[in-house]
């Protein structure tokens, strides 16, 4: 089957595509959001650090995945999905009070809880999505929804910046909401009579046995352990990357700092391509391999930042684009094809934090090695250890498929 007849049928699937127009719908609000956060802080208080601190509000929830993927697995997940949306469209309306740095406490209070909606809403997705998608489609739609993601943060900041600059920030936070509204109306419409979820009974035992399923399926699995590892050893080195583009764009290039945003543009453009050639590649490369390649392409990028001419940055930055969605993808496609449905929320909501949360570490570490570390020796061993992480995925893989191969006694 081609990959062109894979996307279509994954967009004629009546689930999967209304999924996906859910998550475009709802992610065009809270991409402009996330952008517009900062701003505002930054206008209404005059501190950087405060308006770094947006992003981490929004961060931070990720951390309790386990706890709050569990909602996925005790609740209707399509009810979960309308509710979830309309109650965060809610949240985001009281956001037309923040005015002064004295209210400004509402914004990161809104941002923490919006962050928590989207990691219960993100395991509810992903499991309703394994239950109902033919798993020969998953690396299509997994691919499509990275596709869908990067498209709407090339789109949306824009589409926020303006109206931050026209109207303030009260404007943005309602384009917000409206969004989520939207996306409680598309997913009201989903296709799906019975949740999966409710087709067997959570595990029996304690609160904290439970919250830890997610945990302990991806330990025991040799097929998620050394995925999930390699994707938080992956954003760990994304998010030093992250944390010394500026310095780069400075030191190494000489440019202004607007010319980052060109860079950003570049980026996302990477993943968008290698969100629509997800699916074909998954279904002719093993996903230790796939995802092998992708951290290695990514770790040639940020190496590839300690030299200064512009054709290397920009092909640099697409490199990082191209290959960091790729563990990610196949990650999460292992996690939806592996686990059983009763712990599929916990177990996804879990593999996520694990993966993001060094992201979000990386980003504190790599802004204090800055600081005291020339760029061009921090891009240079971030690239080294992602070319390592990647050989070290790559054998495990071919191990694992000599042990298949290997006749039995």
């Amino acid at each position: 089957m081609g990959g062109g007849s894979a996307v279509v049928r994954v967009l004629r699937d009546r689930t999967a595509g209304r999924c996906l127009a859910g998550v475009v719908v709802s992610g065009f609000g809270t991409s402009a959001l996330w952008l517009t956060a900062g701003i505002w802080v930054k206008s209404l208080t005059g501190s950087n650090s405060l308006a770094a601190l947006t992003v981490f509000a929004m961060w931070a929830p990720v951390l309790a995945g386990p706890a709050l993927g569990a909602l996925a697995d005790r609740m209707d997940r399509k009810v979960l999905l309308v509710r979830g949306n309309l109650v965060t469209a809610f949240l985001l309306v009281p956001l037309v009070l923040v005015d002064s740095g004295r209210t400004v406490w509402l914004l990161f209070a809104v941002l923490v809880l919006h962050g928590a909606s989207g990691v219960v809403l993100d395991a509810a997705e992903s499991a309703l999505v394994a239950g109902t998608v033919p798993a020969s489609l998953l690396a299509d739609f997994n691919g499509l929804r990275m596709t869908a993601n990067e498209g709407m943060k090339l789109v949306a900041p824009l589409a926020g910046a303006g109206l931050y600059v026209r109207f303030g920030g009260p404007s943005v936070a309602l384009l917000a909401a409206v969004t989520c509204a939207l996306a409680a109306l598309v997913f009201a419409r989903l296709p799906v009579r019975r949740s999966p979820a409710t087709a067997d009974s959570p595990p029996a035992g304690s609160r904290r046995d439970e919250l830890a399923a997610g945990l302990r399926r991806i330990r025991a699995s040799a097929v998620l352990r050394p995925l999930v590892m390699a994707g938080a050893a992956t954003m760990l080195l994304a998010g030093v990357n992250g944390a010394v583009t500026f310095a780069y764009v400075d030191e190494v290039l000489g440019r202004a700092p607007a010319y980052t945003g060109v860079l950003y543009a570049v980026q996302g453009a990477g993943s968008v391509a290698v969100g629509l050639l997800a699916g074909p590649l998954l279904r002719r490369l093993p996903e230790r391999l796939f995802a092998a390649g992708g951290i290695a392409v990514f770790a040639l990028g940020v190496g590839a930042r300690t030299v200064s001419p512009d054709t290397v940055a920009l092909a640099a930055s697409a490199a990082i684009g191209f290959g960091l969605p790729c563990v990610l993808v196949a990650a999460m496609t292992a996690v939806q094809r592996e686990t059983p449905d009763a712990v599929l929320g916990r177990t996804a909501s879990t593999a996520g934090s694990l993966m993001t949360a060094p992201n979000a570490v990386a980003l504190a570490l790599g802004a204090g090695l800055v600081a005291v570390v020339d760029v061009r020796v921090l891009t240079a061993a971030a690239g080294v250890a992602g070319v390592l992480a990647a050989v070290v995925l790559a054998a495990g893989a071919r191990r694992r498929r000599d042990a298949t191969a290997s006749p039995r006694a």
